[in-house]
């Protein structure tokens, strides 16, 4: 099988360079790059005034399988993803029964292979049903193919256990994956601890929730040595600590999420559960500091903590509906148009933080555009402007605080393994 992407400007980030060429790609891997005017193939792509992008890569993707397929499944979630321009995704172990085990882990990516052409990454829980009281089969895990930990919907409390846990995960060379919050803090919060709560009567969150517990996973990470990753990254003092951790030579990277670089507490509309996530929406100067570590390269990744519910669970009020929207086909075009049209993040930054810098955190070989790399790749066209309408997403979940909007910049294609499995005409 052979494919030529014609006429894009591929961008590669594992050299810096940023060109007009065409890709040719045999038996799923990239062969030959360069200019091509007669070169014949079983698939041609034009991608004439659109960027070629390395495949983006999520590390934070919440699939519900198995148990919880009602709000989304390894199917409809791949689908999703594809249809987003993303090539591989980290899938998170809250599922029911949670992974923490190997026969889980092995469960997953024997699903995912039956269902889906995007690559799944299944990531193992800290502890025992995620319980928080006894370390899951980690080394188990990790010899059924698992490379991640993480305990994430909630914080491993007992900094103890954790520090265990880090200490074998650095020893099987995984990655942990942090959900930051002190759950000892959160007296039921729903929103922000800020003036929109209270116009809204609901109960606050406030950033120390998340915030302590960044400043300790960031010290037992110095402690251990374990690759350290810390998600959905929300306050101003989270961007400060993980540029102050790099300084001291911690191995701690970091992920922002497209709606918390995209929306304040202040584009809460109501009592509208499609704005409640997990940690929440933030005041407008936690936001420009998220877009400030980003456009500076203090924070890594770009993710998305896509979570599909159901449309009953997420009409209910704030107050009672679960936390998390779906972000996979939004995240793209979110982070063109409110980050790179701005001027905040060159394309090259876009590359980067969804794609090159996953894969180094990762240890994939991925996230590259050069000969010999696996051809995983997104096509995204700049000028595209198109409207967000939830009805149209291939995920089961509609649950988005984006619905209505109008975008900048469109995947267009998608590629995995050297297959187009994704192109819109």
């Amino acid at each position: 099988m052979t494919l030529l992407i014609k006429n894009g400007t591929v961008i590669n980030p594992g050299d810096q360079t940023e060109r007009r060429a065409d890709v040719y790609v045999n038996d799923g891997v990239i062969s030959e790059i360069g200019d091509f005017p007669e070169r014949k193939a079983d698939r041609v792509i034009d991608a004439a005034g659109a960027y070629c992008m390395p495949g983006f890569i999520d590390m934070h993707v919440h699939l519900r399988d198995p148990g919880l397929t009602y709000k989304e499944d390894i199917a409809t979630g791949g689908a999703a993803a594809i249809h987003g321009g993303f090539t591989t995704i980290v899938a998170m172990p809250n599922t029911k029964p949670v992974a923490d085990c190997p026969e889980i882990i092995e469960y997953v990516q024997k699903r995912a292979a039956e269902v889906t052409k995007v690559h799944v990454l299944q990531v193992g829980s800290v502890t025992k049903g995620m319980a928080g009281e006894e370390l899951s089969d980690i080394r188990g895990m990790a010899k059924a193919g698992c490379i991640c930990l993480s305990e994430d919907g909630k914080s491993v409390m007992n900094s103890d256990l954790y520090r265990d846990a880090m200490r074998i995960a650095a020893e099987e060379n995984m990655t942990v994956l942090a959900h930051c919050e002190d759950i000892n803090l959160v007296h039921g919060g729903v929103l922000n601890a800020d003036e929109k709560a209270a116009e809204l009567d609901m109960p606050g969150i406030s950033n120390a929730v998340e915030d302590i517990i960044t400043a300790r996973d960031i010290l037992l990470a110095k402690e251990t040595g374990v690759r350290l990753h810390l998600c959905h990254c929300s306050t101003q003092d989270s961007v400060e600590m993980v540029r102050l951790a790099k300084e001291d030579g911690v191995n701690v990277t970091a992920e922002v999420c497209p709606h918390h670089f995209s929306l304040s507490s202040d584009a809460i509309d109501g009592d509208d559960a499609n704005f409640k996530m997990n940690p929440p929406l933030r005041t407008r100067e936690d936001m420009e500091t998220l877009r400030r570590g980003l456009s500076e390269d203090i924070m890594d990744v770009i993710a998305t903590d896509h979570a599909p519910h159901a449309a009953q669970e997420k009409a209910q009020s704030i107050r009672k509906a679960p936390f998390g929207i779906v972000g996979l086909e939004t995240a793209a075009a979110l982070t063109f148009t409110n980050l790179v049209k701005p001027g905040l993040l060159t394309m090259m930054q876009m590359a980067e933080k969804m794609s090159y810098h996953p894969a180094q955190i990762l240890g994939l070989k991925k996230g590259v555009i050069e000969v010999g790399a696996p051809a995983d790749l997104t096509i995204f066209d700049a000028e595209r402007v198109w409207t967000v309408d939830p009805e149209q997403f291939l995920s089961k979940g509609r649950n988005t605080p984006f619905g209505g909007t109008k975008l900048s910049g469109k995947v267009t294609a998608t590629i995995v393994d050297g297959e187009c499995v994704f192109e819109e005409i």
